[in-house]
């Protein structure tokens, strides 16, 4: 390939990927009133959020749903390009995994009032089952819609990502309704409303990202 061929190569590919994220910015700004109105017509912040603001198992939940949200946007803008591998850059997701494996450390090391299994077990396991899967239908919808402007050679793992970050997002909302707070609540029930979300987008993805 000649020089000036493969320059055009490069700003073309470089064009591309900053087009995607554009598309892909603004799609998800645009699902943002939708989710907020459900989550606000059907559930709300918890009674208590002022005092919550103190509690930093609560403070975690934020912290771990935004870097989970994060981490699955840059790995999904990765995946739209059609030679693009997971090797190396999944290890970003050890972020949020480290930081919830820290807060359950940290909790179990804390002399405890409640048995570490009703913590596990919470009072909201049903609704944040129900609750995440659903707020996240909006962000899916719109990244799966800016992502088909990009190329994945792997749709169906292209969609996955894209439902692990509207579950990201969804669940970050829904934290601020959810009156557990124990990280092992978290990693229980906020991964099996993740991975229902990751399994939706994966089964949209293989069929909407298909090029």
């Amino acid at each position: 390939m000649k020089t000036d061929d493969l320059i055009c190569v490069l700003a073309a590919d470089s064009k591309s990927r900053w087009r995607v994220s554009n598309l892909l910015c603004v799609a998800l700004l645009a699902a943002v009133p939708i989710s907020v109105i459900g989550f606000f017509m059907e559930m709300g912040v918890r009674p208590d959020i002022a005092t919550a603001v103190h509690n930093p198992f609560f403070d975690l939940k934020f912290v771990v749903t935004i870097s989970l949200a994060l981490s699955a946007v840059a790995l999904s803008l990765h995946l739209s390009r059609p030679e693009a591998t997971l090797r190396g850059v999944i290890l970003i997701l050890a972020v949020p995994v480290c930081l919830l494996a820290g807060g359950i450390a940290v909790e179990m090391m804390l002399p405890q009032k409640v048995a570490w299994l009703a913590r596990l077990v919470g009072t909201n396991s049903r609704i944040c089952l129900t609750a995440i899967p659903l707020l996240s239908m909006p962000f899916l919808a719109a990244s799966l819609v800016a992502l088909r402007h990009g190329a994945p050679s792997r749709p169906a793992l292209a969609g996955a990502f894209a439902g692990l970050l509207s579950a990201g997002l969804a669940a970050t909302l829904y934290a601020s309704h959810c009156t557990d707070d124990s990280p092992l609540f978290v990693a229980t029930w906020y991964t099996l409303a993740t991975a229902l979300v990751v399994a939706i987008g994966a089964l949209a993805g293989s069929r909407v990202l298909r090029f």
